[in-house]
């Protein structure tokens, strides 16, 4: 590792490259960021509806257990036997009445208390835990959660804020927008990434990319500079929304920088793809919402989903998407949700570049840890633009969350 100090000054505009392959930065991560005062998502309420249903999640490397109990409310347990520290669940979901790790029976009720010890006396006097052990002592790791629109999330943190004021009044809104109405799971998809989880991260925040890397964004017109749209950030800048909508009459603005169409030499065999059936109140065609570390909430015509990040490592993440609808969805609109959402995901239209792009740049900025990335698209500042998706605000948003929990 070398020894030249990390970001020697307060610009995050330019990003040091040892940050995407660093691996003791990688470890501070878990500890200030992941098991810091963030909040960090891990499911829906919708995939645990009854007592007893869990699924498993993460925040950062640590595996979690999201629990509905007896009383109907939810638990995030990590998922890790206070024993020997075994997985108790190594299932991604199921329908419990207790957990039990499978190595030496120790068994939890559903808020994870310990509630069972094998052989706890002994076997004909002889053996067992010693006196005075105390089962009470000896539980799962029960984290801080809440939920908001049916999104459940949690903390290690005491020092952590409530999660309202954590995502701030703009955000909120943002994502009461997408979430008006309960929603069920349509499916899921998952990809890895050979990348630094935070590459991913800035591409979400990241909206002038859209019509250049992303050709059938342009092509098709779900994205383009000359659609309306904008940037709003939360007031310290952590959290972002970026989104374009169309004019109601189906004209573009005027004046804005054009970027080239390929509409005159392509065209798609089934158009309903591309059908969008107004029903947020608004015309919006694409809105990508990020909270800080690693959710993204997603609105592309009709495909809703939730997107969690996942860091496996220095130079690799895994990209989990949850494909949503709505609970009163009719047959016609969840088909079109279905094949919508072929534009996103490990090999939708609009989202294969951004699997590989994040590689494209680990690969190149191994070999320059002293580097750093020169991201003054909009200037240095961390404010919205006004109209303009042109520029880079919102990822030097990302790096200033990040510098405030590392200390770095």
């Amino acid at each position: 590792m070398s020894t030249a100090p990390l970001w020697p000054d307060d610009d995050v505009s330019r990003v040091p490259y040892r940050v995407y392959t660093d691996p003791d930065i990688h470890a501070r991560e878990q500890e200030r960021i992941f098991r810091g005062p963030t909040w960090n998502f891990l499911c829906l309420e919708a995939e645990i509806p009854n007592p007893g249903d869990y699924r498993t999640s993460v925040i950062g490397d640590a595996s979690i257990i999201v629990v509905r109990g007896r009383d109907g409310g939810i638990a995030a347990l990590v998922n890790r036997c206070a024993h020997k520290g075994a997985l108790v669940c190594y299932k991604p979901r199921g329908t419990v009445s207790e957990f039990t790790c499978v190595y030496h029976n120790w068994t939890y009720d559903l808020d994870g208390s310990l509630t069972g010890v094998a052989f706890r006396r002994g076997v004909r006097g002889e053996g067992g835990m010693e006196e005075g052990f105390e089962p009470g002592a000896h539980g799962l790791q029960r984290l801080r959660t809440a939920s908001r629109n049916g999104l459940v999330f949690a903390t290690f943190s005491d020092e952590a804020p409530d999660l309202e004021t954590y995502i701030g009044p703009a955000m909120l809104a943002a994502m009461d927008r997408v979430f008006v109405k309960p929603v069920r799971v349509l499916g899921y998809h998952s990809q890895l990434l050979p990348s630094n989880w935070k590459l991913y991260a800035e591409n979400t925040k990241d909206s002038y990319h859209a019509t250049l890397l992303h050709v059938f964004h342009n092509t098709f017109g779900i994205v383009r500079f000359t659609m309306g749209g904008g940037i709003s950030l939360s007031e310290n800048g952590w959290h972002h929304l970026s989104f374009t909508e169309r004019a109601a009459d189906g004209s573009e603005r005027e004046g804005a920088e054009a970027v080239r169409s390929l509409k005159e030499q392509y065209a798609l065999e089934d158009p309903s793809l591309m059908e969008h059936r107004l029903e947020l109140g608004d015309r919006i065609t694409n809105s990508i919402q990020t909270i800080f570390p690693t959710l993204v909430v997603q609105q592309i015509l009709n495909a809703l989903a939730v997107r969690q990040l996942v860091p496996t490592g220095p130079e690799e993440c895994e990209l989990r998407w949850t494909v949503l609808g709505f609970e009163d969805d009719d047959e016609a609109l969840e088909a079109l949700r279905l094949k919508v959402n072929n534009l996103v995901g490990p090999a939708g239209y609009v989202s294969m570049e951004d699997g590989c792009i994040g590689g494209f740049i680990e690969t190149a900025t191994r070999s320059a840890p002293e580097g750093r990335s020169f991201m003054r698209m909009g200037g240095t500042a961390i404010e919205p633009a006004g109209a303009s998706r042109v520029t880079e605000a919102a990822v030097r948003g990302f790096w200033r969350a990040w510098r405030d929990c590392m200390a770095l």
